[in-house]
């Protein structure tokens, strides 16, 4: 049975929040090239200062950061994979009280909308 989800605060969100591994439960591509490898993503794994993309029989690693910006202190999530570099404004994240269940919200540069979920 899934727990229910709660808010968090994103301004002031934990960059460990973000790491573990994530499926993608859905996207919108709006004008996001559909062959991409973002686009076809089935999963996302992001350990500290690493992450993996794997998806379509293709995969990627690289490199990934919290960057915030100075105004609002929204955090923006920076991905520099080996072929492309994005980065994607983080618009909710939702965890169960225990962290064992989460949901996040990401709005990419590209317009393309995903909503990844752990476990």
């Amino acid at each position: 049975m899934s727990e229910v989800l709660f808010d968090v605060n994103l301004q002031q969100l934990p960059d460990e929040f973000l790491t573990g591994v994530w499926r993608v439960a859905s996207r919108v591509l709006n004008q996001t090239d559909p062959a991409s490898l973002l686009a076809c993503a089935e999963q996302l794994a992001l350990e500290p200062g690493r992450v993996r993309v794997e998806g379509a029989g293709q995969h990627d690693q690289g490199n990934w950061l919290v960057q915030r910006d100075t105004l609002l202190n929204r955090p923006y999530l920076a991905l520099e994979l080996g072929q492309e570099q994005t980065r994607a404004l983080v618009t909710r994240l939702r965890r169960s009280r225990t962290g064992t269940e989460s949901q996040l919200n990401l709005y990419f540069q590209s317009g393309m909308e995903m909503q990844l979920t752990q476990p």
